[in-house]
């Protein structure tokens, strides 16, 4: 018998230690963690809330249907390896409403016209502008404009330098970057979009200028939260599902002065009148 009830109070506290453990647990790893929790939340919230597409700024661009004429390539590709024999990646394409050479030359990109073989590239302020204000499907006017050859904007890659930056006077800032040797549109941003990078980098925890969401850092903060959830669930059992269920099994005790009627003895028999018999 004395067995039999050390064994029953050991049962019993073993559920309070792992309430107690669970407790401490889930409460240093949420002082540890708890903001980023909330960065999650809300990086996670405006990621969702926008529209990818809006964000990447496809918006911004108007998809012009031009076809190329063959008619207007007079100036012929064997011509242009004669001028250019190094030239790679040789392409048609068209620039504003013209038919161009598009190419490389030791790692340099070259545009020609493909009717007189004339050098486009690099595109002038002017050429730029043009360019910009033909795919731009806002109706803001340009504020200013820049040329970048070094040190690019975060906004920017390095590959498509050199390249004009042209700012438009609309709502959310919104600016395209246009190629000076391919007079191409490379990006385009806006607050919103350069919003989100930032939303992006807090959301992965990323710090540095990688944007990499593999980071060490990610995945410790990751598997912290995983055990202030599960000690969080355990919480939840023993402080909110147990409760109920302990409440909805419990057997209903028996109102004895409600169910037993009382007998009374011959001798407190009364009288409908109060009188004794």
């Amino acid at each position: 018998m004395e067995n039999d009830a050390i064994n029953a109070r050991k049962s019993r506290r073993k559920p309070l230690k792992l309430f107690n453990i669970s407790h401490k647990l889930h409460k240093w790893l949420m002082l540890l963690i708890g903001s980023q929790f909330v960065i999650w939340s809300v990086t996670g919230a405006y990621m969702v809330f926008f529209d990818i597409d809006y964000i990447h700024g496809d918006s911004l661009i108007i998809n012009h249907q031009s076809k190329i004429k063959a008619a207007h390539l007079t100036y012929s590709s064997q011509t242009l390896f004669q001028q250019y024999p190094a030239a790679k990646n040789v392409s048609v394409g068209l620039l504003l409403n013209r038919e161009v050479y598009r190419f490389s030359v030791a790692e340099k990109q070259m545009m020609v016209d493909a009717s007189n073989g004339k050098l486009l590239s690099p595109l002038a302020q002017e050429q730029a502008l043009a360019v910009a204000k033909f795919y731009y499907s806002g109706d803001g006017k340009v504020i200013d404009s820049e040329l970048i050859t070094t040190n690019p904007p975060f906004e920017l890659s390095t590959r498509h330098l050199p390249a004009w930056r042209i700012n438009f006077d609309n709502f959310g800032a919104p600016a395209l970057y246009i190629s000076a040797s391919s007079g191409e549109v490379v990006t385009k941003r806006h607050e919103f979009w350069r919003l989100f990078d930032w939303m992006f980098r807090l959301h992965i925890m990323d710090y540095g200028d990688d944007a990499d969401a593999s980071n060490w850092l990610l995945f410790i903060v990751a598997l912290l939260a995983v055990f202030a959830a599960f000690s969080g669930l355990v919480l939840t059992y023993f402080k909110v599902i147990k409760p109920i269920t302990k409440q909805k099994f419990k057997p209903r005790k028996k109102n004895s002065d409600a169910d037993s009627t009382t007998k009374l003895s011959p001798q407190n028999k009364t009288l409908s009148s109060g009188e004794p018999s």
